[in-house]
């Protein structure tokens, strides 16, 4: 930013969404990072954090904590949202299955301060809510994996991506779960003040490094429960017998099935290939060993049924976007 008066700070709208059920850290968490932002700057950011919602009354979160609007959406008619963020909210059954919830008086709402708004963000689930908007039409976008399905199904013109912890594609970021929501935001930190910056914000959040946007929410053993036995035996056997080949033809003989029933099996239930999900299986298994062992990468690409440091690498680069070198030095646990 650079002001005509160096001594004047140009404020920027940034606008968070509140209703009722929304997740409190979808909320809090951006406000928070925002805020750390000024002690990093020891003066004014540039930003004028607003919380907005329908009415100025107490707004109930997900997590049963109350939350105050700055202002209601009326409130806000006229003034130009440089960046509006959209938290999200769900509900879940008595089987643990998540669905998001998307209130259908939030979404013209959401139109209106996302017009002429330099850009917009959605939290976690937040996503269905700009999607339900019109926003993310022909985009690129992620959301939490759990109700990634759930987002394509209902707006297939979207393009949804269920892995990394966010996107950005144009003037719309969207992000993953929770606590993504702090990556995402110190990544728009990090877009208007630079990278140094956002760093130094990630160290008073106590977050190691400031994840890429590309790292990986993924992880199978996270995965919800498989709706078919056949398929929970299938994934049981992928988990161990990762140094075995793993061949579309050895898993439809493992489950008495042909190759193209397997093929089905895997996309209506993961939404994946057999292969994808056997090398997704093979490099979260590679992350555990980064993680939590001194062993050479060789060592490493053979343990996990990946063969050698070259496809090791590849996969890495094709499922979360950096090397395994990289990806230790970020997240090793052990000394």
């Amino acid at each position: 930013m650079q002001p005509a008066d160096p001594d004047i700070m140009i404020e920027r709208l940034v606008v968070v969404t509140l209703f009722e059920g929304v997740d409190l850290l979808d909320v809090t968490g951006p406000a928070e990072v925002f805020a750390l932002l000024a002690r990093e700057l020891d003066g004014p950011t540039g930003y004028e954090v607003v919380l907005a919602a329908e009415t100025a009354g107490p707004v109930r979160t997900s997590a049963g904590v109350r939350v105050l609007p700055d202002a209601t959406f009326d409130d806000l008619a006229g003034r130009r949202v440089d960046t509006l963020v959209v938290p999200g909210a769900v509900e879940v059954d008595d089987s643990r299955r998540v669905r998001a919830l998307v209130d259908p008086a939030l979404v013209p709402r959401v139109q209106a301060l996302a017009d002429g708004a330099r850009r917009v963000a959605s939290v976690c689930v937040g996503a269905h809510v700009l999607a339900a908007a019109g926003l993310l039409e022909g985009r690129r976008v992620t959301t939490h994996w759990s109700t990634a399905p759930q987002l394509a199904a209902e707006h297939p013109g979207v393009r949804v991506d269920a892995d990394p912890i966010f996107v950005r594609d144009g003037d719309v970021w969207t992000g993953a779960g929770l606590t993504a929501c702090l990556d995402l935001t110190l990544a728009l930190v990090a877009d208007d003040h630079g990278q140094e910056v956002a760093l130094r914000v990630a160290r008073q959040l106590v977050m190691f490094l400031q994840r890429p946007g590309g790292q990986s929410q993924f992880s199978v053993s996270v995965e919800p429960a498989s709706a078919t036995r056949r398929m929970a035996g299938l994934r049981q056997h992928v988990a161990r017998h990762l140094t075995d080949p793993l061949t579309v033809p050895d898993l439809a003989a493992h489950a008495h099935l042909g190759e193209r029933q397997l093929a089905r099996l895997f996309r209506a239930e993961l939404g994946t290939t057999p292969a994808a999900y056997v090398e997704r299986a093979r490099v979260e298994r590679a992350r555990q060993l980064l993680e939590t062992t001194d062993h050479s990468l060789a060592r490493v690409a053979t343990s996990c049924g990946l063969g050698t440091t070259d496809t090791l690498a590849r996969a890495f680069r094709r499922q979360l976007d950096t090397t395994p070198a990289q990806y230790r030095e970020r997240f090793r646990i052990t000394a």
